[in-house]
């Protein structure tokens, strides 16, 4: 089994959306372990703010596998492939992770870059991930979060329950 790290985020219709990317990767995959969530402003354009998290769960898919099921789930959930490349969406997910795959795997970039570059990434990550090491830099992710410029992008934790239960507090 693949031990995998994936960044969900939405703008539109957040709480429904992110909701139903927790739902359809529970039956896909099983046990998820989840971060807080997270509220940040839009990057790369200008949009409805964002909430963000980061989930882990274990695979036998193979990159490429895993990456269609992704997007299948989005496709479930009205994600348009049509308009830009950064734009609104009712809902993304991207591999961060695959164990300690490194390079181009299937057509998908591992590690996924966004994990140095975005702090909505990031401090998810190193929240469910602290002591993990970055594949190709070999530094923590809570180290890497340390270092981080926090001046660069705002977030803050939402409150935010699924299933029942309290996933984060503002």
């Amino acid at each position: 089994m693949a031990q995998i790290y994936v960044s969900i985020g939405s703008n539109q219709d957040r709480s429904r959306y992110i909701r139903a990317s927790l739902d359809a990767l529970r039956a896909a995959f099983g046990e998820l372990t989840l971060s807080s969530v997270y509220e940040s402003e839009a990057v790369g354009f200008s949009g409805d703010n964002f909430y963000n998290l980061v989930a882990s769960f274990e695979t036998t898919l193979s990159v490429g596998d895993l990456s269609r099921a992704l997007k299948q789930i989005e496709d479930d959930n009205g994600r348009c492939r049509q308009g830009p490349k950064f734009s609104g969406r009712t809902l993304d997910i991207d591999i961060l992770t695959y164990d300690q795959l490194v390079g181009d795997i299937d057509g998908v970039q591992l590690p996924r870059d966004e994990i140095t570059k975005n702090a909505f990434v990031l401090l998810p990550l190193a929240e469910i991930a602290a002591d993990v090491k970055h594949p190709v830099n070999g530094e923590s992710y809570a180290a890497l979060w340390q270092a981080y410029d926090k001046s660069k992008q705002s977030l803050w934790s939402v409150d935010f329950s699924w299933e029942d239960q309290l996933i984060s507090k503002a």
